[in-house]
């Protein structure tokens, strides 16, 4: 009989492969499942969604955000409760969104709250397989068209250069859509390249990266390399001169400590993150890797492809003669060494389950 009750005592016990190695880890898992378990019960009366109820806990569910988890600096898979509940009904994501952008556009906010709601705004967009590829487009209209308005604003006034003290939202929104299209991008030029490519040329990235306040100067170096590579290679814009100077112009950020101040070279101004990176925790993880787009990895294959521009009478595409003499080709404008262009392209995420580094020189 003792041995049948040790038994069952390891019954109880979670196997090891379910265990996180930190007890707080392990806590935070088991709450977090159960939190989970919370909101499908509430959301789902016999098995059917309840729209009422899905509604009312969502509103609770956002005012908690607002309070705890939106002031607080990466937040780690607590948000994720928005995240799970979001996915029962497309509306709620699409109320969420809303909800993001309102914080985002709102000068009253404090302008590290309107930075979060960038960084939350991206990393959805990019991250929630939930979200169609017509919300995706329209969220990304929204963006671009205020960052252009606020371009127009900056133009002629007496704050138009790189600073983040002075432009932090800005610089959180041109990385959320930086963001947004790495991730996103093939499901944009999927089905009809003419059409796609029509439509991310009318969003002017072009207009974005080349202004003064020089938002590639600002945002995370992997979004930046990756966003260059795609966007070379559909022609959109050509940002390896820029990322080259910038290169050259390292942002000195002064650290206090106990042996005198120290110098070093930021590569994160913004102090950015993203809040939907992988989640890592093992039980409750289960209920969102269903529901989530993990990076996949660049193949040899979408390497190659990504040195290589889109030439003039390719036949990649029954659309392809979109591309014949309407887009211009930026081979061979700029006279700096090769080695110039090389940089890293890494995976746009920096949390344990990124994929490796992957290296994309510039093609000559």
């Amino acid at each position: 009989q003792e041995e049948d009750e040790d038994r069952k005592g390891n019954k109880v016990v979670s196997p090891n492969i379910e265990r996180m190695a930190h007890p707080l880890a392990e806590r935070l898992d088991i709450l977090m499942t159960i939190l989970f378990s919370y909101i499908r019960d509430v959301c789902h009366v016999d098995g059917k969604l309840d729209i009422s109820n899905t509604k009312d806990l969502y509103r609770d569910l956002v005012s908690v955000f607002d309070k705890l988890i939106l002031p607080t600096h990466a937040s780690c898979h607590v948000q994720y409760f928005m995240f799970y509940i979001c996915s029962f009904k497309l509306g709620l994501a699409e109320a969420f969104l809303d909800h993001l952008w309102k914080k985002l556009q709102d000068p009253n906010n404090p302008s590290v709250i309107r930075q979060t709601a960038g960084s939350y705004i991206g990393s959805f967009l990019a991250r929630a397989k939930f979200i169609p590829i017509v919300t995706v487009k329209a969220c990304l209209d929204l963006l671009v068209n205020w960052l252009h308005k606020y371009i127009d604003n900056q133009d002629k006034g007496a704050n138009a250069y790189c600073d983040v003290a002075l432009h932090g939202p800005f610089y959180s929104t041109c990385q959320a859509v930086f963001y947004t299209l790495i991730f996103r991008h093939k499901q944009l030029l999927d089905g009809n390249l003419r059409k796609g490519l029509s439509y991310l040329q009318s969003l002017n990235f072009e207009r974005i990266v080349m202004c003064q306040l020089n938002p590639l100067k600002i945002c995370i170096p992997s979004v930046v390399n990756l966003f260059a590579a795609i966007t070379r290679k559909y022609q959109l814009v050509f940002c390896y001169t820029i990322i080259e100077r910038n290169n050259r112009q390292f942002i000195p950020v002064v650290r206090s400590g106990t042996g005198g101040d120290l110098v070093q070279t930021c590569t994160n101004p913004l102090d950015s993150f993203f809040p939907f990176d992988p989640y890592i925790l093992k039980r409750s993880k289960k209920t969102i890797d269903p529901m989530y787009q993990f990076w996949e990895e660049l193949s040899a294959e979408d390497l190659e492809n990504l040195k290589k521009p889109i030439k003039k009478g390719t036949s990649e595409d029954e659309d392809d003669d979109f591309l014949k003499g309407e887009t211009p080709q930026n081979d061979g404008v700029v006279e700096i060494a090769p080695n110039s262009y090389e940089s890293n392209t890494r995976s746009p995420v920096s949390s344990i389950g990124s994929p490796a580094d992957c290296y994309v020189p510039y093609p000559l």
